[in-house]
């Protein structure tokens, strides 16, 4: 496993991070516990999850999911774990968003159902427009004088929202965000105009949602082809329809290489500028073995030419205001 700092922290977090969305939802007790297992015995110490992930009548099931982990296997100290605030968790209109009310009992919530006394890093889930940043600033920052949260990033933000939390940070003399975490994979590049450029600039570590896209890059065609089990939606099945050329054209350039398209799609990533671990959320313990290959993968420049080919970057690609102005 490789490990690098998280954005400009001195925190050092494995390349991959491991995602738990699907704990809860579509993965009981054993099996979570499983993937954490195997996903620390690949050497990944950094794990994400939420409040609301796999939340049923606002339970936060993943992060109690967590917590059983923690207390059954003893291995907190090796974890650097990532959760979220902002969605609702009740239906009170207190119980969400970033009032300094909800930040500070949602962590308390979080650290009860995780069985934790610290959260590493503690991520504002979405940007929550009727909220000043002196009042999001002034909870988190108590938080962190208490030692209950280490570290604060954000998730889903905009390049100008970015730029707003560090202004507001420094006046406070804080440290301000450490990580964005954004929707971003080849068929998503929007947030290569403003996001990237802003962390980057910001000294924040991105790290990647969905850089599957949902499962489109990990071979959906081929998986179809061959009856293997995959996302079978009906939401899914439209999207598969929709780039069905493109994939069709990635999958045959990916077997040109000899690599499995996911392992090629997490190489890609994490070569991109700023990027500090792609988010991997497996459905099994097993499904951990192509996204620890991407590590030992490299993509030369002519591999890496042929991919903007396939998924064409925004505007003249690169960072605004050049990918759209000349």
């Amino acid at each position: 496993m490789q490990y690098t700092n998280l954005g400009r922290s001195g925190l050092k977090v494995s390349r991959l991070c491991l995602g738990t969305m699907n704990f809860g939802w579509q993965l009981g007790e054993a099996d979570s516990h499983a993937i954490l297992d195997a996903g620390l015995a690949a050497g990944i110490n950094f794990v994400d999850t939420a409040d609301m992930y796999g939340a049923r009548d606002y339970e936060g099931t993943a992060e109690t999911y967590i917590g059983s982990w923690f207390a059954k296997s003893g291995r907190r100290d090796e974890v650097v774990l990532a959760t979220k605030v902002y969605q609702p968790m009740g239906d009170g209109p207190n119980d969400r968003g970033l009032s300094a009310r909800h930040i500070v009992a949602a962590c308390e919530a979080s650290l009860t159902r995780l069985g934790t006394d610290r959260i590493d890093l503690y991520q504002m889930h979405h940007i929550d427009r009727g909220t000043p940043w002196e009042e999001i600033w002034q909870a988190m920052d108590r938080l962190v004088a208490q030692g209950k949260v280490l570290y604060v990033g954000s998730s889903n933000f905009a390049g100008w929202h970015l730029a707003g939390a560090q202004a507001a940070a420094m006046k406070r003399h804080s440290l301000g965000l450490v990580s964005e975490q954004l929707k971003y994979s080849l068929l998503t590049r929007a947030v290569e105009l403003e996001v990237v450029p802003a962390a980057q600039a910001l000294g924040i570590g991105l790290l990647p949602w969905s850089p599957l896209a949902q499962g489109l890059l990990s071979g959906a065609l081929r998986k179809h082809r061959e009856g293997a089990a995959g996302r079978t939606t009906t939401h899914a099945a439209a999207r598969v329809a929709e780039h069905f050329e493109q994939l069709q054209r990635y999958e045959t350039f990916c077997d040109e290489l000899g690599l499995h398209p996911a392992a090629v799609a997490l190489a890609w990533l994490l070569g991109r500028p700023g990027v500090t671990a792609p988010i991997v959320g497996p459905r099994s313990a097993e499904q951990l073995t192509v996204p620890t290959q991407a590590l030992e993968t490299t993509l030369d420049d002519d591999a890496v030419a042929r991919l903007n080919e396939l998924f064409p970057p925004v505007g003249n690609g690169g960072p605004g205001p050049e990918a759209w102005a000349w």
